[in-house]
């Protein structure tokens, strides 16, 4: 068995076994208990996954408390390696410790624009290539390229999909 980790958004909900059935429309099993702490757990469809409920749009199934804890934080309580994870499927993440209340992240892919004019890049003619980077959009809502995380916000966990 190989060690695993996982980062994706999901939607949650907090109920106990027993409450859970009954919103399946299942009976609990006698050998269950069920007031245990669980959590109802809705994952996106994508092409492997198709919704398995009438009142949702993703597949859901039920998380005991404890492995859903371990596994999710909730959004405005992530690492910034669950930020970074977010960035790369598209989301676009901020901190709630920010001053600037509106400032938030997103991951700029790279592209290669070719035979670019002498005033783009210190005099050269030719092709550029841009690596994929993170930009910054700050409060006075001016973007900010290649943005650069401080130490503080590398430690942080107060980040956030906004």
């Amino acid at each position: 068995m190989k060690n695993y980790i996982g980062t994706k958004q999901i939607k949650g909900r907090p109920m106990t076994r027993a409450e859970y059935n009954t919103y399946r429309g299942w009976e609990l099993p006698a050998d269950e208990d069920g007031t245990e702490e669980v959590y109802l757990v809705e994952y996106p469809v994508d092409v492997n996954s198709k919704p398995n409920h009438p009142d949702h749009e993703g597949y859901i199934t039920m998380s005991p408390k404890h492995v859903f804890d371990e596994a999710y934080k909730e959004s405005g309580e992530m690492t910034f390696g669950h930020a970074v994870e977010l960035l790369k499927a598209g989301h676009k993440v901020a901190r709630s410790g920010w001053n600037g209340k509106s400032m938030w992240l997103k991951l700029v892919e790279g592209r290669f624009i070719a035979n670019t004019p002498d005033a783009d890049f210190k005099n050269q003619v030719g092709n550029l290539d841009i690596c994929s980077h993170i930009d910054m959009f700050s409060a006075d809502q001016k973007q900010v390229v290649g943005w650069l995380a401080s130490q503080t916000d590398v430690l942080a966990e107060d980040w956030g999909v906004v």
